[in-house]
């Protein structure tokens, strides 16, 4: 029995001393663990995002902008594409009034013409014919004229037959209303009347351009024969040309007259106009079911062509938001966030760390973004202006550096 209480504590003196040896190596191992773990978790948030520290020269050599949340008039906006286009009232196709052969023409694609300017001209024995006739009808009407004056006070004297002054009478009428339309005719064809009626017959016959504007399209040749109503030339007066817009039945009820509108044109790269809405559609055009806003635009360009597609921003009406300029938000895995920052001193330094705050993003307007928290903030918190996206990636390589 003794003998076995004697082996019984050889045993346990040898187990303990096992254990104690094992503890001793695993204790060195153990703790090697923690401070990994103690390491991989510093600096870490709630939200398992890190932050990033600036030295004060970094700070400023970066030209950081860290001031509180400041609240702006953002105006929301309504997307919509469309082309460039001129009212009917100041475009036109010049057409021929009367047949004929064109003998000159006066303009090429692209000059600016003015109302009444000569475009072309054309000719035809029908329009000598025309001219003699309103001659010959002239000089019977001045006669008749005369005749009836002298009927009328033969009758009035009773003196004349009432029968010859009534027939007098109708005849002078009748070569009266003849003569006007002849006229009518004439100055249709652009010739002037009085130099007619003087023996001046015109052998051309001027096409002009009815509005100011510049030549878009010239439709015709030398030699060529015009049929009467047959276009010649197409005019537009870029002057009056606007944007016309369309914008979806979901939008509409956004867009009012006098909004300020925003645009590309495709065709000229880089470059952004301003417009102001004039007018917006009472109609629903289909496919897609979108209304035509029409807006003037503020400051014309001379490349500005009828049928240049656009890309426009509609700004409508302003709102008072929490606001950031676009280079304070990053999007990293889907979320946007912004980085709160705090000053405080290390080792007598002045130091910077920025934090990261998932946030969601509303309206924007010329380089200003909504921030909408999904918590508040201490008041007095101030953040990041700028620089999100270095700060960010300051971040990972802190965290993958950590991590190694």
């Amino acid at each position: 029995m003794k003998n076995q209480i004697i082996k019984l504590f050889a045993l346990l003196f040898i187990a303990g001393f096992v254990s104690a040896c094992g503890n001793e190596t695993d204790g060195d191992g153990h703790n090697h663990e923690e401070g990994e773990q103690h390491e991989s978790h510093e600096g870490h948030g709630e939200e398992g995002m890190g932050e990033v520290h600036l030295s004060n020269l970094k700070f400023k050599s970066l030209g950081m902008k860290v001031d509180t949340m400041p609240t702006r008039p953002i105006s929301g906006v309504v997307e919509a594409n469309g082309q460039l286009e001129v009212p009917p009232q100041h475009e036109a196709t010049v057409t021929a009034i009367v047949g004929g052969n064109i003998t000159s023409i006066k303009v090429i694609e692209g000059d600016k013409v003015s109302k009444g300017q000569v475009l072309a001209y054309l000719s035809h024995p029908d329009l000598t014919e025309i001219q003699t006739k309103y001659i010959t009808a002239y000089n019977r009407s001045e006669y008749l004229k005369q005749e009836y004056n002298r009927q009328k006070k033969l009758y009035e004297e009773e003196v004349g037959s009432g029968k010859t002054f009534q027939e007098t009478k109708s005849d002078y009428q009748s070569m009266k209303g003849e003569v006007k339309g002849y006229e009518a005719q004439l100055r249709q064809l652009n010739l002037n009347v009085e130099k007619i009626r003087n023996g001046d017959v015109y052998e051309q016959v001027p096409v002009v351009s009815p509005i100011d504007g510049y030549i878009e399209k010239v439709l015709i040749q030398l030699g060529q024969y015009i049929q009467p109503q047959t276009g010649m030339f197409k005019i537009v007066n870029t002057k009056h040309i606007h944007a016309d817009l369309m914008v979806f039945e979901k939008d509409v009820y956004k867009v009012k007259e006098g909004q300020k509108v925003s645009f590309t044109v495709e065709s000229v790269p880089g470059t952004r106009l301003t417009a102001k809405i004039f007018a917006v559609g009472k109609q629903f055009e289909q496919n897609p079911k979108a209304v035509h806003v029409h807006a003037e635009i503020e400051q014309k360009k001379e490349f500005l062509i009828p049928g240049m597609y656009i890309n426009g921003n509609i700004y409508t009406e302003n709102k008072a938001v929490k606001a950031l300029p676009e280079g304070a938000i990053i999007e990293e895995e889907g979320k946007p966030y912004i980085f709160i920052a705090e000053q405080h001193n290390e080792d007598g330094e002045t130091e910077w760390a920025f934090k990261p705050v998932e946030i969601r993003t509303g309206i924007a307007d010329e380089g200003w973004v909504e921030i909408n928290l999904l918590e508040p903030l201490p008041a007095g918190t101030k953040v990041a202006w700028n620089n999100a996206y270095y700060l960010i990636s300051e971040m990972k390589k802190s965290q993958t550096s950590h991590s190694h």
